[in-house]
């Protein structure tokens, strides 16, 4: 019993001890890599460690890459949100579908975003862009604490060939996973009918695999004890039984 206690704790303290190493490994690259995009645009000033780290660990820490990928992110923001931010005045239809909701905290202390897929409806592709990152900007700006994650609740409860919109789903998949990496902890995708299978095997192709990693589709039948699983009752939102009243995102 001793000799097995004894190697419990050594295996502890290697995976301590390879812990940290690793945390090094990175501190050290987000610094190299700082170094490198603030010589390529100094607005990379502006942005803190976490972003950094996140672009790199979006790319498996490779330094060039995750470079490439910040840099054409800080000439996008430039260009697509040159205010700094998105008004509600620039995305008025797609508020007026009401779809977007931000309510609570999972377990992990991550905000919890609900999308209705019924609620959209195919419209101005610029528009639906600017509705995304006018939503990820609210989101990231609602996260506690050095919290850095949310979790999604896609309920596709209703959904038809209406609300399907490839091109909209592509620009939105390639914002979130270009210009806000690392930025998803966990998509759970609920009550699915079987004609969004059809549109499911459109997009997936362009899903790099870290985000397929974070999709789960829960059937009916767990749908509750699923969302339990990583969300407490007293966070859960009222339309799946829980306590606290969805808010539109616009109010969040």
């Amino acid at each position: 019993m001793e000799l097995l206690e004894n190697g419990v704790e050594a295996n502890e303290l290697q995976d301590s001890i390879l812990k940290m190493e690793s945390n090094e490994i990175e501190q050290s690259k987000v610094g190299i890599m700082r170094a490198l995009v603030e010589a390529e645009d100094p607005s990379a000033k502006e942005v803190d460690n976490f972003m950094i780290r996140r672009f790199l660990r979006a790319r498996d820490l490779d330094i060039e890459k995750a470079s490439n990928l910040f840099l054409k992110y800080l000439s996008w923001r430039q260009t697509f949100v040159p205010n700094g931010s998105i008004g509600v005045s620039e995305i008025p239809n797609e508020l007026a579908h009401n779809k977007v909701f931000m309510q609570g905290l999972d377990k992990n202390g991550r905000p919890i975003v609900v999308i209705f897929g019924s609620r959209h409806k195919q419209n101005n592709v610029e528009e639906l862009k600017r509705f995304v990152v006018y939503t990820l900007d609210k989101i990231c700006s609602r996260m506690p604490g050095e919290q850095e994650k949310f979790v999604c609740i896609a309920d596709l409860k209703g959904w038809g060939y209406s609300n399907s919109d490839i091109r909209g789903y592509l620009a939105a998949l390639s914002i979130l996973q270009d210009c806000y990496p690392e930025r998803l902890g966990k998509l759970f995708i609920v009550h699915v009918p079987y004609l969004f299978m059809t549109a499911w095997k459109a997009v997936y192709p362009f899903i790099d695999s870290k985000t397929k990693k974070k999709i789960i589709f829960v059937e009916n039948k767990s749908l509750r004890s699923t969302l339990l699983n990583d969300i407490d009752e007293s966070q859960l939102p009222d339309t799946y039984a829980g306590q606290l009243p969805l808010v539109p995102i616009q109010d969040a």
